[in-house]
């Protein structure tokens, strides 16, 4: 997986002060998307184990809320694996003390769907690990004509901003945030 850069003090991709992850590849070429240079799998740098060692020195302070995973897609089907090795590692080093967001292009229900298609063919259950790894998903494509710049965390009023614990309980998309709570 190649990356396009971290961002160390982010307060603009998910609650609070976070460690912003950009990973390069996406497949979903959303017109007027606010990051076509991370489109390309192969821009960027190359993920490494040193990479990987930065993120987590990063988020050691205790004034950094948690990780956030964007890009491009982390879910691109390339950056799977080590989008589980970030999460394995993340979870492992804070126990759950440090929360993680991450933005991708495909539904909740796609990604339901495919980690059932991993569990009935037997294949690693790189979709399963992520999504029960990560605590809240902004799910869904940009769609240009359904901009709201008003919604937080969302570039439009399709995408959702999904609480995965919760959802994982209930067998369906449970949202983290909604419209009615906006101006709260």
């Amino acid at each position: 997986m190649n990356y396009a850069k971290i961002v160390p003090c982010d307060i603009a991709n998910g609650e609070g002060v976070r460690v912003t992850l950009f990973v390069q590849g996406c497949d979903h070429h959303c017109p007027s998307c606010q990051n076509p240079t991370t489109w390309d799998p192969n821009g960027g740098q190359t993920f490494t184990d040193k990479t990987l060692d930065k993120i987590v020195d990063l988020l050691r302070p205790d004034y950094i809320q948690g990780l956030t995973l964007t890009g491009g897609d982390p879910l691109y089907p390339e950056n799977r694996e080590t989008i589980c090795k970030i999460l394995i590692r993340v979870r492992h080093e804070f126990e759950g003390s440090k929360d993680i967001w991450m933005w991708t292009g495909y539904t909740w229900e796609e990604l339901i769907q495919q980690a059932a298609e991993e569990l009935e063919y037997q294949t690693i259950p790189t979709t399963v690990t992520i999504i029960r790894n990560i605590n809240v998903l902004v799910d869904g494509p940009y769609i240009e004509s359904k901009r709201d710049i008003s919604l937080p965390y969302m570039g439009s009023s399709n995408q959702r901003v999904i609480g995965c614990n919760k959802s994982f309980a209930l067998r369906r998309p449970v949202l983290w945030w909604t419209p009615e709570k906006k101006g709260k």
